[in-house]
This record gives C-alpha cells, structure tokens and sequence, in this order.
C-alpha cells in the first residue's frame, strides 16, 4: 500500500479535504542610528498563525429524491457544535478530482452474487472516472487484499474486479498474512479492518473528495477493530462510505442477520449513504446513483470559531434553508492538534 505503514500513517492522519493553512507575519524595524550609521536591532520576532479551512462536501435531494444542482450560498446553514458558522467558501463541484476505495466482499455469503458485483462495479469505474480522478480495489474476506493501487486506468482496476474471488478458507490454521494477519477458525468477513485500511493507509494523505464504495452485505466476522474504529478512520481520512447492501437471504436463511444496522451507522456517520441492492438490475442503478451524487456536490468551507487546536471530534450540522430539501454530508471532524 504506497508508502504508508501504520506507524507511519498513526502521525500523518489529518484533518480534511485541503492541509491547514499557514500564515506568517513578519514585523521587524530597522534603522539607522545618527551619526555612526548603526543598524536597530530587530524589536519582533516573526508572529506565525494557523488557521483551518474545514471543507463540507453536500449532496441535495428534494422529496422525491431528484438531486438538485441550482442552489447558492444563502440556502445553507453550517452549525459546529451548535454554534452557526460564516460560510467563508462555496462552489458547487462536478470536475474536482474524486479519490475513490471500491471494496469488494469476497467472503462465502457473497458466492452467489459475486459476477454481479463484478460487472456493474467494472461499468462503474468506466463510467465515473475522469480525468485526475483516481480509484483502488480492495477484496476483504479473512483477510484484506490490496489488488490494484491508485490509478487512472480503467483496464487495470477492471482487472483487479476480475480478479476477485470467494474465500476457500476452512478448517482451522493461520491464513497468508496480509495488512492485518489472522488467524481463522473458519474463514470471516474483516469489513471494519478493510474499510480502516483503505481509510487510514491509502485515502488519509489523498486531497479533494474522497469516497469509499463497499460492495457487502455488511456482516463482520473477523474483524481486530471495531465499528468505531473504521468510522473514525474515515471521519480522519475526510472519507465518505458509501454502501450498496448486497443480502443473499437464502444464506442466511436460520442464521440470522444484522448487517443493516452497521451499513447505516457507517455511512451516516460519514455523510454517505446505504442502498439496498436486490438483484442485478438494482445493482446497476445503485451504481448509477453514486455516480451521479459524485459528479453533483457543492463544497461550503468555513474557518471554526472555536480555533483550539486541540483533536477533539467536532460535530457538523448542515441546514437547508427549504423545509422540502434534504442534505447528505459528513456529520464531523477532528480537529487538528498543534
């Protein structure tokens, strides 16, 4: 995975889309003392203020869930931690750069589904991708699989798509140690491991948008970390998950499940969004909606009144205007320390 290692990645995570802005003043007096030509000594040291632009990615529906492209500024309130905030910054965005995850569950609850999976998400990256954009593909299963790294090429993240296949893992024994080893009693699903990785070692130094599309039906098995710690990985990265819900019923059929609790924790913590796949067909329409939300989001940025630079988690609410919208965005970040 590039050149991140999670010691490494642990120092480096920041804040959001763009690095914190530095601005240094200088004031200094100089002179020349009568008569013998004498410099002043500098009275001040240089005076260095830090101040962070934190960036808001916003996609608007109205009731009916057509998106809606034609607002400005005054339609939207940014409130952090209740407290409004001046909009310093805003633009509505259909060419900034787009960093996209795809994260493809390969575990045995999806064997049924998989070549599906695998035709719509090969469309998907012809079709989202543009120029600057770039785009990985992660398999997850027991274990996490980097298997195509950033890249504009289409041909190559189709390859890797292809190349995904279901887990064979049974019986016990430790399997081929990968970004996190385990070791498997019988196979499992490391969503949160994946969705973490992806965050922390690969979007976390990205600029701009930045998505990750997992393809799963949501259920974690095998796992080290914790939902929580896949949240906040993201929330770090200024990443939003993104889940189409792939459920195979029949095979869960008498195990019960749970998967849609956690796809909607993930993606509303994150400011993305849940939607349920039930065959083919509605796969390619849930890939369809991504794309189109990608490709239409405004940006509002604003300089926090609270400028303590501290890392608390800072929650963002952001209010439409018009009772009939509904606005999808992240819900918080953290802030920097110094």
């Amino acid at each position: 995975m590039r050149s991140t290692t999670f010691a490494a990645a642990v120092l480096a995570l920041t804040l959001a889309a763009f690095p914190a802005a530095k601005v240094a003043v200088q004031s200094s007096q100089s002179g020349q003392a009568a008569g013998n030509q004498q410099q002043i000594p500098q009275t001040q040291q240089p005076l260095k203020v830090q101040v962070t632009l934190v960036n808001v990615f916003a996609t608007v529906r109205d009731k009916r869930h057509a998106i809606i492209s034609d607002l400005s500024e005054k339609d939207f309130k940014i409130l952090e931690d209740g407290q409004e905030q001046k909009i310093a910054f805003f633009s509505k965005e259909v060419n900034l750069p787009i960093t996209l995850g795809i994260l493809i569950d390969t575990s045995g609850s999806m064997s049924r589904i998989l070549p599906a999976e695998q035709d719509a998400a090969s469309r998907f990256v012809h079709e989202v991708l543009r120029k600057n954009d770039l785009a990985m593909v992660i398999s997850f299963d027991f274990d996490v699989d980097l298997l195509a790294d950033f890249t504009q090429d289409t041909a190559i993240l189709e390859r890797a798509i292809r190349r995904t296949t279901i887990s064979s893992v049974a019986g016990g024994g430790v399997v081929t140690p990968g970004p996190i080893p385990q070791t498997s009693s019988g196979g499992g699903t490391n969503l949160y491991d994946a969705i973490y990785l992806a965050c922390h070692d690969e979007l976390a130094t990205e600029a701009g948008r930045k998505a990750v599309v997992v393809l799963t039906d949501a259920e974690d098995t095998g796992s080290r970390l914790k939902v929580t710690d896949a949240i906040e990985a993201a929330q770090r990265s200024d990443a939003v998950i993104h889940v189409l819900l792939l459920t195979d019923t029949g095979f869960y059929m008498g195990l019960g499940y749970g998967g849609s609790s956690v796809a909607h924790k993930m993606a509303e913590e994150t400011g993305g969004r849940v939607i349920d796949v039930h065959n083919e067909k509605t796969l390619e329409k849930a890939f369809d909606e991504l794309s189109q939300e990608l490709r239409s989001q405004y940006v509002l940025g604003y300089y926090p009144t609270n400028t303590k630079r501290d890392g608390t988690f800072r929650k963002i609410t952001v209010q439409m205007e018009r009772p009939d919208l509904k606005v999808l965005a992240r819900k918080g970040y953290y802030a920097p320390r110094s």
